[in-house]
């Protein structure tokens, strides 16, 4: 397995990204690229109405995810390790899960032309976990544009992210059960997640599991 520099985290809203790349930014040299959900002006109007504002939503994530890792092709002389709490990869999901026949036949024009302008991640977390679990971290962080986030979206949002990630071949991959394992208040989750990331055996595909780990290469 080559060196591991670029590490990309995903999982479907509230399973703990952002957390994960917190925790791995704190051990590692590295430039950290969070999303910046928070800068999108459509994004509360969209969890109102789904249909009215999902193609302006995607829009605006797709520009701002492109040039957020645009950054990283410039990070090199700076920084030992560059890790980010999502692939560009993840806009895809979004753009099929929400836009209509017309909208997508503009959005398939724009995304190929600008991913490949975009470097691959040595190799991608996926945190997967339950729709209970998922729904218990986004009461407990108690976010006001996620108030009106519905039970149905999140389930056909988790379907979505196991299909994408079921097909996945882009790069080297680790799907965590995250509904088992707290790697932010148990030190030996977070150490034995991290020994995985970096171990030189590792194989392309993975499943870890909080004290076991079964292969699929």
């Amino acid at each position: 397995m080559d060196k591991i520099r670029y590490i990309a985290i995903e999982g479907v809203i509230g399973v703990g990204k952002t957390s994960l790349a917190d925790m791995l930014n704190r051990k590692l040299n590295s430039l950290m690229i969070l999303e910046e959900f928070e800068d999108n002006p459509f994004l509360e109007k969209f969890y109102s109405d789904r249909n009215k504002f999902a193609f302006q939503t995607q829009m605006h994530f797709l520009i701002s995810r492109y040039k957020q890792l645009l950054q990283l092709n410039q990070a090199d002389l700076f920084f030992d390790y560059l890790i980010s709490d999502y692939i560009f990869d993840k806009d895809q999901i979004f753009a099929y899960l929400n836009l209509n026949d017309e909208e997508l036949n503009i959005y398939d024009n724009i995304f190929p032309m600008l991913k490949r302008n975009l470097p691959k991640p040595d190799v991608v977390i996926y945190l997967q976990s339950t729709i209970n679990r998922i729904l218990q971290n986004i009461k407990k962080r108690n976010r006001k544009i996620e108030k009106q986030i519905s039970r149905k979206y999140l389930q056909d949002l988790c379907e979505c992210y196991n299909r994408f990630f079921f097909n996945y071949e882009e790069t080297p991959l680790i799907i965590v059960n995250a509904n088992e394992i707290d790697f932010v208040n148990n030190k030996s989750n977070f150490d034995e997640l991290y020994a995985q990331i970096f171990r030189k055996d590792r194989a392309r595909i993975e499943y870890f599991n909080p004290g076991g780990l079964l292969l699929n290469d």
